[in-house]
Formats: structure tokens, sequence, C-alpha cells
């Protein structure tokens, strides 16, 4: 199933245009303030080092106190700072787009940001005005039924071309899980080997009855059903679906299907990184799936990312970068939060693993194979020059995030004891 809209990537962009905003004059009225928000930044960078270019041709060493991430930036504009002060992530993405600001590396820039996030406060957060428009925007992409459909389309409806391009032989789009021992990171056997472990988590034998609640592409629907277990995979994505029917086999029922429509009784279920989507208030409607659909003594295994605690308040209280142009509706887990809503419906919460270094591994080879793509002149026709600088800026700025330490993927076990 193609895609033929000659602006690919037109619904993100026109759904992000809601939180834009311009500095304009008041990025002048600001100026003398400049170095008053340098003063603060420095002031809460307790790890790492920035080296900062600024306009008026002055260069600042901010933080430099104690080993962490070192980084380098050029501010072309004032309003970047501006931007960034007001409007946090959005504001710095919106710097970048507009030539405001550069660095030769973005990934250890948003790394150190995210090392040093606790400490930073809203030095680098959306305030005041500009935090209710971006709530208020954020808000109007709830995942409702309509507005899940809706949200899921604008994200992974791009095209399998599109995803086929840099996702790997598997078509997995999620951290893969690396051998420790493997100087070498190699992604579709990393991909192979959190599809194994995942399935390993919930022990399915021949016969058993499996439900993947968000199947993307398929790639694990099918290696279940290779080990005789019927599968329902279920997503909201008429691309993915696609895709997953024309390569599944006949062991495996690909539904589009909410999952808040789903009633059945299976010995397993499986769920990786489709719950980041939903969106906080919907966290406990997803916890019911699980329970209602999974057999007495059944397992789950949910692969999911998460917000550092200490962050999370703060990280709810608006909307970031990836809510506003890459995930509308979407929110990061609280994972004790998560664990307390799986206990109080019978789930045990089991065999807690993370391993956020290896997203970050992961989100690198999937820019390095988009810039290869790019350089190649294979990536599918339709996505101009905007779309396919804010893919990079995106797998960029997420990478960071983990090897920031702030955001972190983890695999658990929920067993059904009630």
């Amino acid at each position: 199933m193609g895609v033929t809209d000659p602006s690919r990537g037109s619904d993100l962009l026109a759904a992000s245009q809601r939180f834009e905003r311009r500095p304009g004059l008041f990025s002048r009225l600001l100026a003398p303030g400049f170095h008053k928000l340098i003063d603060r930044m420095d002031a809460g960078m307790d790890r790492g080092s920035l080296l900062g270019r600024l306009p008026d041709g002055s260069t600042r060493l901010i933080g430099g106190r104690a080993p962490g991430f070192e980084a380098e930036v050029t501010i072309h504009n004032w309003r970047a700072l501006v931007r960034v002060a007001t409007g946090g992530s959005v504001g710095w993405y919106q710097a970048w787009e507009a030539g405001e600001w550069s660095s030769r590396d973005p990934v250890p820039l948003f790394a150190l940001f995210m090392q040093n996030a606790e400490t930073l406060g809203d030095s680098a957060r959306a305030k005041g005005a500009w935090n209710r428009a971006l709530r208020a925007a954020h808000g109007r992409q709830r995942n409702t039924r309509e507005g899940a459909a809706r949200n899921i389309a604008a994200h992974y409806d791009l095209g399998n071309d599109f995803y086929a391009s840099w996702l790997g032989e598997t078509m997995t789009y999620s951290s893969a899980l690396f051998d420790p021992d493997e100087a070498s990171k190699v992604l579709d056997a990393g991909q192979l080997a959190k599809i194994e472990a995942i399935l390993d988590r919930v022990a399915v034998r021949p016969g058993n009855r499996l439900l993947e609640i968000g199947c993307g592409w398929g790639t694990q629907a099918g290696a279940a059903a290779d080990r005789g277990v019927a599968v329902d995979a279920i997503s909201l994505s008429e691309e993915q679906l696609a895709w997953a029917r024309r390569h599944g086999n006949g062991n495996v029922r690909f539904l589009q299907q909410d999952y808040r429509d789903t009633a059945g009784e299976y010995d397993a279920i499986v769920s990786v990184e489709m719950v980041e989507a939903l969106g906080r208030e919907y966290w406990p409607t997803f916890m019911d799936c699980v329970a209602r659909n999974l057999k007495q003594g059944g397992r789950a295994a949910i692969q999911f990312i998460s917000m550092k605690d200490e962050l999370f308040d703060a990280y709810a209280k608006s909307a970031d970068f990836i809510q506003a142009y890459i995930f509308p509706g979407g929110l990061l887990i609280r994972a004790a939060e998560f664990r307390a809503l799986a206990e109080e419906r019978g789930l045990a919460w089991q065999d807690e693993v993370r391993f956020g270094i290896d997203y970050a591994e992961t989100l690198r080879i999937w820019r390095d194979n988009f810039d290869r793509a790019e350089a190649q002149g294979s990536l599918p026709a339709g996505f101009d020059d905007r779309f396919k600088a804010l893919w990079r800026y995106y797998l960029m700025y997420c990478e960071g995030g983990f090897r920031g330490g702030g955001i972190d993927v983890h695999q658990v076990t929920l067993v059904k004891e009630r």
C-alpha cells in the first residue's frame, strides 16, 4: 500500500503549527537580560560543560566544574535564547529550524541538558503564557478514540517505504537489545534479540493464544507464530497493517482495532513501546485491557519508555518537542505510577530491566541509516527538506535524552495473580 501525497509528512508539520510562537520585538526588549539567563544556566550546570559562542562575539564556558558531557553551540541570534527561555525544548527546536543556533554535534548538547535537568530547573523549560499555550495545544491532541486514530496516522502512516529506508531488515521501530560483549552493535541482530527476550518473558508454547497490542509491521507477531502460537495482533495504522498482512503467516490475525475494544482470553500479552502514545489519563485503561484479556496465571511482557521520576512532574506540566512535532498526544511513562496501576489490578510486576544506552545506540544507527538513504537518494519522494531536517533533529534529540539518563527504556513481566 503506497502513499501518493506529494507533500508527505505534512500532517505532522501542520499539527505543530499550533505550538509555534514568534519572539519578534520581544527578543530585542529582553536583550540586556541574556547574560543573566546564561548565568542562571551556568549555576545549574553541575556536570559537564558547554562552550557557547554568542552573537556579540563573546564566548562563554558554562559549567566545567565536574565531569560530564562536553558540548559546543554557536548562537547566531539572541532570539534563540528567548525561545528556549520561554518555550523550552519546543522553542529550542524552532530556533534551530530558523538557523538561530548551530552545533557540530547536537547529541552531546541534548545529553548535557538532560544530564543536568534537575539542577537547571526551569531555566530551559516552557513557562508562563508559553507553557499555557503549549498545554492547551497538547490537550487538543488527546487520545480519544477519534484522536488516537488521527494521531497514529500522522506518525505511522508516513509510508512503509519511508520507514523501510532506515529501520533495518526487521522493520522494528523500538529499542534493540544489544549483546553487551559485542563491541560493534548490529541493528538487526539486536532487534531480533529484543523480540526473543519479550517472547521468552511470556513463556509461550505451541497452542497458546497471544495478543499483541500495537503490532507495528508484524515482526514480533510473526516470531510468536513461528513458536506455534496463535496470535491476534492489533494496530490502528492502516499502513503498518497492510505491510504486516503481506509479510505475515497464517497463524497471525492482524486486526485494525483499538485496544479498548479488545475482549478475549489469552495465555500471553505483549506490547512494545505502545503505551507512550496513550497519554496519562489512558494508562489505567491500558492496564484494564491487560488484566481483562489475560488468563489467570497468564503473563504479559511490556517494553516502555520512561521519564525519570524526579523530572516527571515538570515534564508532564507542559508539552515538549516530541509531543509538539513527532508523537501528538503522547507522554512518557512514570514507572512507579505505571507499576502501581498494574499491581492494583492483580498484575505482579516482575523481572524489570532497563537498557537506555541500547536505545541511544539504536537511534544512532537509525540516524546513520537515514543520512545514508538521503545521501544515496533512496528516501522516497515527497518529503521536503523541512521534514527531513525535523526527522534528523528528532533522532538526535532522543539519542541525547537517553545518553543523558533522563529517559530510559524498560522491559517488565506482569503476571496475573488474581
